[in-house]
């Protein structure tokens, strides 16, 4: 437990900061799972439009921390191709 006033204050900040961070990752995987039910239905313009939405998402992620650049890089190439491939 923490016993300064500077440990309790960085316990309370680090609280505050994961609920954030937990609902931002949350918010994340929400888009992607839109992304992956568009594909799943065949529906190209969907997807599309969904991949559209999620990008700036998942980039946001990365500016804030919640995630890593290279996972959110793979994921959004991953998912491009995905759409592109049901498109063709």
């Amino acid at each position: 437990m923490a016993n300064t006033p500077q440990s309790k204050k960085r316990a309370r900040q680090a609280e505050r900061r994961s609920d954030i961070n937990k609902a931002r990752r949350s918010r994340i995987r929400t888009f992607i799972r839109k992304v992956e039910e568009a594909i799943a239905s065949g529906d190209a313009d969907a997807a599309k439009a969904a991949l559209q939405a999620a990008q700036p998402e998942m980039a946001r992620g990365v500016t804030k921390g919640v995630m890593h650049k290279n996972t959110v890089s793979r994921k959004v190439s991953r998912l491009s191709a995905r759409v592109k491939a049901l498109s063709n």
